[in-house]
């Protein structure tokens, strides 16, 4: 395959530069398909090479633990996989009753995590969009300690959708031109290299480390995986990836004409995948099937050792593009969109199922601590309704939809099986989480916000993990205390107060009739932000989403929504 030089790339960078600020005057005239047009005709893709056969390295004997309370235990110190879904509503798995198309679309492989393990109730993500959440993940931190507060995303995507006057928005979105003096470039939008992450640490403890699938926390060599500990890495990069071409006679697509971020995906057609730190290339299949093939070559190869896996799918992130095969398993659902959304939901379920089988054709499945979750909530540009239900809200709020997740952990030999768990829990306590399991402490110096859920799952500790769990981008804040949660936000100006006990789908706002805990909560709200940091780089867009309807849903006066800056 003829391979671009590197001026060859920076003129056809130019090129989509000019002609996203071209779309960008279109738009504002009202030409938004125009725009569109001109980026599916110009737009030049980037050439990946031919997919390549990968091979994961085996170690010749288990690694020495580097700490003697590691070296005494390490026989019995379990493997551990995180699988993320990549925008899993609370709703898209049959675990709790729900499901797509009315549960017709069963998920009993995850379902079997929950029934096997235990299923965290009140589980939150890091942040409502996916970099703060894995960035929070990777560190037990919350990513607003050191400066991870946005997703990763170009200044010139920025402009185009600040430009956009979306028809179904709940309002018109806000581009900050005067804070684009503060950007850094965006391959520099990374996790910092003086943050600890799972990998390093398990890795310094005599774990081998793998990741498979998305990363998202830098592109640049300096915040890529195998910088950041891990011994090996299959990544998606960024934020999006085609999961077949588009053309592809295996593939089943469904276009969101309405979403300004589905149609950039189109046009761009992201499509490769980098080992370590090659060339990027494309999949040989279906990403959600080539990433589970992958995953249990690297299990196999490593089954000696005790590993470490990150498996971050993309799915069911847009763009939304399925299966022949799992399509027409579906046809009793009429909706085309909710029948590729389902058949997406469909692949991943299987797929994580195959990782589940291998495990236990191995041999490894009672000594491996599983943990599954999303890395926030549904989206509402997917235009599927009730992804999150019975939460309102969407990715992109701190709304329970935005940031009530999925999230289950299995370890037959160190945790009770069909436990449901009630307590507030983040994706901050994956990290102490699996140190604790893996018989190693967390790093000194830093201020941890995760904790170990082991002993409050086990019943030794009488306590509830968190007195409260902290949100925060830009100026829209968020505090939960027990069974209370503020969300403090400026657009619009207003500070709501729910009492989630009696209220899980936050309607009736109480912060006139409970003074006294709002000032309560401020204060603390306050004081906890002020712990936090300025971000590596500013915000330049608020969008406007709306919490009870999707994308594709006309907007009308009187609809409530919130602004979510990125």
């Amino acid at each position: 395959m003829l391979m671009l030089s590197s001026s060859l790339r920076r003129w056809l960078l130019g090129l989509l530069i000019l002609l996203m600020l071209l779309g960008v005057g279109i738009w504002a005239i009202g030409g938004r398909m125009g725009a569109m047009l001109l980026f599916v005709k110009y737009v030049q893709r980037v050439n990946y090479g031919p997919a390549q056969e990968v091979h994961w390295a085996t170690p010749p004997a288990p690694a020495t633990p580097a700490s003697p309370a590691a070296a005494s235990g390490s026989a019995k110190r379990p493997n551990i996989i995180l699988i993320v879904a990549d925008d899993l509503g609370f709703n898209d798995i049959t675990a709790h009753g729900g499901g797509v198309a009315k549960g017709t679309v069963p998920t009993p492989n995850i379902d079997s995590l929950a029934k096997n393990g235990v299923d965290f109730l009140a589980g939150y993500s890091g942040n409502a969009t996916c970099a703060p959440s894995r960035a929070a993940m990777m560190t037990g931190r919350y990513p607003t300690r050191f400066g991870f507060e946005f997703t990763p995303t170009p200044k010139q995507f920025m402009q185009v959708l600040g430009a956009n006057p979306t028809v179904n928005a709940a309002g018109k979105p806000i581009y900050h031109a005067e804070r684009e003096v503060d950007l850094i470039p965006y391959e520099d939008m990374g996790l910092p290299v003086q943050e600890v992450t799972l990998a390093r640490a398990l890795k310094n403890s005599g774990y081998r480390t793998l990741q498979v699938g998305k990363w998202h926390l830098g592109d640049s060599p300096q915040f890529r995986p195998y910088a950041h500990g891990f011994d090996e890495s299959l990544a998606l990069m960024h934020g999006a990836s085609m999961f077949l071409p588009e053309n592809s006679p295996q593939v089943v697509n469904a276009k969101q004409e309405f979403d300004p971020i589905d149609k950039f995906l189109w046009a761009a057609h992201p499509w490769g995948i980098r080992f370590n730190a090659g060339q990027p290339f494309q999949p040989p299949r279906y990403m959600t099937d080539y990433l589970t093939d992958e995953a249990i070559k690297a299990i196999d190869a490593n089954k000696q050792n005790p590993f470490f896996m990150y498996l971050a799918y993309n799915a069911p992130h847009t763009p939304l593009q399925s299966t022949r095969e799992d399509y027409d398993a579906l046809s009793h659902i009429p909706d085309h969109t909710t029948r590729v959304y389902g058949a997406m939901i469909r692949s991943l379920d299987r797929n994580i199922g195959r990782v589940l089988q291998h495990l236990k054709d191995q041999g490894l499945d009672d000594n491996t601590l599983i943990i599954f979750t999303s890395d926030n909530g549904g989206a509402h540009y997917i235009g599927v309704p009730d992804l999150n239900k019975p939460f309102r809200g969407w990715k992109a709020t701190f709304y329970e939809g935005g940031i009530r997740v999925p999230f289950f952990m299995k370890w037959p030999k160190g945790l009770p099986t069909g436990t449901q768990f009630r307590h507030p829990i983040s994706h901050l306590d994956i990290f102490t989480t699996a140190l604790a399991a893996a018989q190693t402490t967390p790093p000194e110096g830093k201020v941890m916000d995760g904790v170990n859920l082991l002993p409050f799952v086990k019943g030794t500790h009488p306590q509830a993990p968190h007195e409260q769990i902290f949100f925060r981008t830009d100026t829209y804040l968020v505090l939960r205390q027990g069974d209370w949660k503020l969300q403090s936000m400026q657009r619009p100006r207003q500070d709501v107060l729910y009492n989630l006990a009696d209220d899980p789908g936050e309607r009736q706002n109480l912060a006139s009739q409970e003074p006294a805990r709002l000032a309560d909560m401020q204060k603390r709200l306050k004081d906890i932000n002020a712990q936090q940091i300025k971000p590596m780089w500013p915000s330049l867009l608020e969008g406007p989403i709306g919490l009870d309807k999707t994308l594709k849903q006309a907007y009308k006066p009187g609809d409530a929504y919130i602004y979510y800056a990125n």
